[in-house]
């Protein structure tokens, strides 16, 4: 028993202390400000158009089909690892410690998610219903049951059937909660009770099913690996993974974009790095990912301010990255095996960086229409761009990490 602690203790220190050596770059400065906007600019909407939202608003069935799904996602933290399949052997009778340990980090790890959705949409639930404040309350009681009960599910079901057939699971128990959810927030709390109760029913077939097999150790192993390499992918956007490879893509509907190159000698880094960003999932995902948002708070968020600081913050944040990733690669490639100047390299990111911010300028000057000065994100953006390409460190030339 106390070995097992042990391992489990080890394990979830050095897991601990492996997400904080990356999160600490993932909340910088600039990310926090961007937050703290967003965070006061949607608030501030919220609360405005709570004060005109209509009685008929469906918020029961809304906020009971976003925290039911969150609720059905309850993928388990087991920390093994590949040698556990042998090591851990001998202890496989003893491993429900184990396990035991792992749900608990895995409930409390993933409840917080789905009360505080559900804590913020209680100004709406007063504003539309007529439910008391403790019977609102008990929502999130219901909604802490639910996700212990779905914790353990998804657990016993991926134990019973190696991993198979998962998604079906997850939409089972996605109804069930959803259902759990909207009849408690309809005061119909027999029905609740019932489908907690079914889920319970469901929950002790799969422990039966449990009990006459194997630890499926490799199904487990995979779905750890697979967690942490997200992990990693995400914390590659913001500094350098060591032992993280992106994966490559063809991306032949981008194909056009390469006939923008001149076929010359001259243009031999800029074909290259056309190529390397565009078929580079890090690379590509990246300003995707920082374009949709730009785009999407430029949408949505209707005061001027915060959609320019947000655009700038986020230009800021795409150049620089970007920048570091094209330049700061230690890779073998075969252009340094011919006479091109160093400089074209650096030549070559900026240009293929012009490119892709005017496309982030165009879609959020689009998104911006309706504003006052809609145009200024965009020029926020292009501005953002050449500053900071100019004035940030060559990472090809300085020992920098970010």
């Amino acid at each position: 028993m106390n070995s097992l602690y042990e391992v489990w203790s080890t394990r979830f220190n050095h897991y601990i202390n492996e997400v904080q050596k990356y999160m600490r770059y993932v909340f910088t400065g600039h990310l926090a400000l961007v937050l703290v906007f967003i965070v006061g600019a949607v608030g501030y909407q919220y609360s405005e158009w709570l004060k005109v939202a209509p009685n008929t608003f469906p918020a029961e069935w809304i906020i009971s089909l976003v925290v039911g799904v969150i609720l059905a996602i309850s993928r388990p933290v087991t920390l093994l690892r590949e040698p556990d399949q042998v090591y851990l052997l001998p202890l496989e009778s003893k491993m429900s410690l184990y396990f035991k340990k792992a749900l608990n980090y895995t409930f409390w790890s993933q409840v917080g998610l789905a009360v505080v959705i559900y804590i913020v949409a209680i100004p709406l639930l007063k504003a539309v219903t007529e439910l008391s404040t403790t019977e609102i309350w008990l929502g999130v009681l219901f909604i802490a049951i639910l996700k212990y009960l779905n914790v353990q599910i998804e657990f016993n079901y991926r134990y019973g059937n190696r991993g198979e057939n998962v998604i079906i699971d997850r939409i089972t128990r996605a109804l069930l909660s959803i259902l759990t959810i909207q009849t408690a927030l309809t005061i119909n709390y027999t029905l609740a009770i019932i489908f907690v109760v079914l889920l319970i029913v469901y929950n002790t077939s799969l422990k039966k099913k449990v009990n006459k097999q194997p630890i499926p150790y490799e199904h487990f192993v995979k779905l750890e690996q697979n967690r942490m390499m997200a992990f990693y992918r995400f914390a590659n956007y913001f500094t350098d993974v060591p032992h993280l490879k992106g994966s490559i893509k063809h991306r032949s509907w981008l194909n056009f974009v390469y006939n923008i190159v001149p076929f010359s000698k001259k243009s031999t880094q800029s074909y290259l790095v056309y190529r390397t960003f565009i078929r580079t999932d890090d690379h590509f995902y990246l300003w995707v990912r920082l374009t949709v948002i730009s785009g999407v708070i430029a949408f949505i968020v209707n005061i001027p301010i915060v959609t320019w600081i947000v655009a700038g913050a986020l230009a800021f944040a795409t150049t620089l990255q970007l920048k570091y990733a094209l330049l700061s690669s230690k890779d073998f490639r075969m252009d340094r095996l011919y006479p091109v100047k160093e400089s074209q390299r650096k030549e070559a990111v900026q240009k293929v960086l012009r490119l892709f911010m005017v496309v982030q300028a165009i879609i959020v000057l689009f998104c911006s229409i309706g504003q006052p000065l809609f145009f200024v994100p965009a020029i926020i953006i292009l501005l953002l761009n050449e500053i900071t390409f100019r004035v940030s460190k060559d990472p090809s030339k300085h020992d920098y990490s970010y």
